[in-house]
């Protein structure tokens, strides 16, 4: 009789906590594809690009002067001095650095302001989910470490339709 007791109470115990846990109500949430296809990442995209699209364009014809210039002195390479073939050469070298220079510049205002947008939109998103906790009832919805879920708990697309309202 004392060795059914440990076992009837262990019974007993499991039962009462898988029933607990059957009235939990999961969700899951890809924020990764949240984030890429939200109406909000268009607009947002949209505006960046807009926003930089003035230095792009910028930089691109200054890259297409150095290709020019490259194109130029290997054509006129040979009836060129030593002396004219090593300036030409130091201002393309120069050309190309500062070029570079304004590229890494640009691309890093442009991660500046993505990463901005990127914290608006999760702000969004985290607001959306909570909203649609509620009014779902859900207990417990999780989008980061998760190795596994089953899309019959996957909310992320009823989020994607949320946030487009």
């Amino acid at each position: 009789m004392k060795n059914l007791l440990p076992i009837i109470t262990a019974i007993i115990f499991s039962v009462l906590m898988n029933t607990a846990i059957a009235e939990v109500k999961i969700g899951f949430v890809q924020v990764d594809k949240i984030l890429k296809e939200a109406p909000q990442t268009r607009t947002s995209n949209k505006r960046l690009e807009k926003e930089f699209k003035a230095r792009t364009e910028s930089l691109k014809k200054i890259i297409q002067g150095i290709q020019k210039e490259e194109k130029d002195f290997s054509k006129n390479s040979l009836t060129l001095s030593d002396i004219d073939k090593e300036k030409i050469t130091r201002q393309l070298q120069q050309d190309k650095i500062d070029a570079q220079r304004t590229e890494r510049e640009l691309r890093e205002d442009i991660d500046l302001r993505r990463r901005e947008e990127i914290n608006g939109l999760q702000t969004q998103v985290n607001q959306t989910i909570e909203k649609l906790a509620k009014e779902k009832k859900y207990d417990l919805i999780v989008y980061q470490g998760v190795a596994y879920a089953s899309p019959a708990i996957d909310i992320t697309d009823m989020v994607i339709k949320s946030l487009g309202k």
